[in-house]
């Protein structure tokens, strides 16, 4: 199937880059835009203030699902990430730009219920149980369904762009959760990733920003938070400061402003958060300035 304006579509490398226009893009970011994208390449290729440019909204893991909403003909695909909520921009998901070459076309009654989650940082997908890679560096919290038992190891899973199954280590992939997770489940995902280095619009171990760590954390137990710190404040339960359990989240904003910046509490005035000033996920107690930007606290 081709794919067409008004159709669902599937992301089919390991991570794609949504941007805010065509036009946005750098020469930096060529590992990025390529059909089989290498974004620790493009991550390591850039400097600190190239990895906080404005060019960049948020990324998309394999087999996540869009709505395309236009087709250029060099190649460029707008999009809705309907699998990251955004009601302040858009109420069918994330909109934004992406290379048409990184979305393979879905029919419409395909199965959208993936079954598993992938729980390691990263984990390479093989042509066979026991093949040569096919797609490296699938990253944690992709979601995927599986096409059959495991064998030596090697669990089957059906991926977009791929006729036949691609194969990862059993070890490296779990059932997604029933249920609501305890609080102390996406806390101990989040921890996983300090010191991964801070990058704008970032949803991977590679480089993530603060909201996308919470996103995250939460998605690789099944639970769809917002993309952005201030929807994800709209869509948590308030919890009086003083209140506040590890899992909770703190939001922060300037007097007068919107909540601009989200981390995961771990005691109470401390939260794991990737950090803009200091450019990577930190676990700290609140500095005197983020005390005075403090606004309130939110339960998921």
């Amino acid at each position: 199937m081709e794919l067409r304006a008004g159709r669902e579509a599937l992301v089919r490398v390991a991570a794609a880059t949504l941007w805010t226009a065509p036009e946005a893009v750098r020469p930096i970011d060529r590992p990025a835009l390529a059909a089989r994208t290498d974004i620790p390449a493009w991550i390591a290729g850039m400097d600190a203030e190239q990895r906080v440019g404005d060019c960049v909204l948020s990324q998309l893991l394999l087999g996540e699902r869009v709505l395309v909403t236009e087709l250029r003909p060099d190649g460029w695909a707008r999009v809705v990430a309907v699998e990251q909520p955004a009601p302040e921009q858009d109420r069918r998901g994330y909109p934004g730009w992406l290379p048409a070459t990184q979305l393979t076309a879905t029919p419409q009654q395909a199965d959208r219920s993936p079954r598993c989650t992938v729980a390691a940082l990263a984990t390479d997908l093989l042509e066979d149980a026991h093949g040569s890679v096919a797609l490296a560096g699938t990253t944690l919290g992709t979601r995927l369904l599986p096409a059959g038992p495991p064998v030596a190891g090697r669990l089957p899973l059906h991926t977009p762009g791929h006729a036949d199954p691609l194969w990862a280590a059993e070890a490296d992939v779990v059932p997604l959760p029933d249920g609501h997770p305890d609080p102390s489940d996406p806390l101990t995902v989040a921890r996983r990733l300090r010191d991964v280095p801070y990058v704008w619009g970032g949803l991977t171990p590679h480089g993530i920003d603060c909201s996308g760590l919470v996103h995250l954390a939460w998605r690789r137990h099944g639970v769809v938070l917002p993309r952005d710190a201030y929807d994800q404040a709209q869509a948590t339960t308030p919890v009086r400061l003083g209140e506040e359990r590890p899992g909770d989240l703190y939001f922060f904003a300037r007097p007068g402003r919107r909540i601009h910046h989200v981390g995961i509490v771990t005691g109470e005035r401390r939260m794991l958060h990737a950090c803009y000033r200091q450019r990577r996920v930190v676990e700290e107690a609140l500095p005197a300035d983020r005390l005075a930007t403090l606004v309130g606290a939110a339960r998921v």
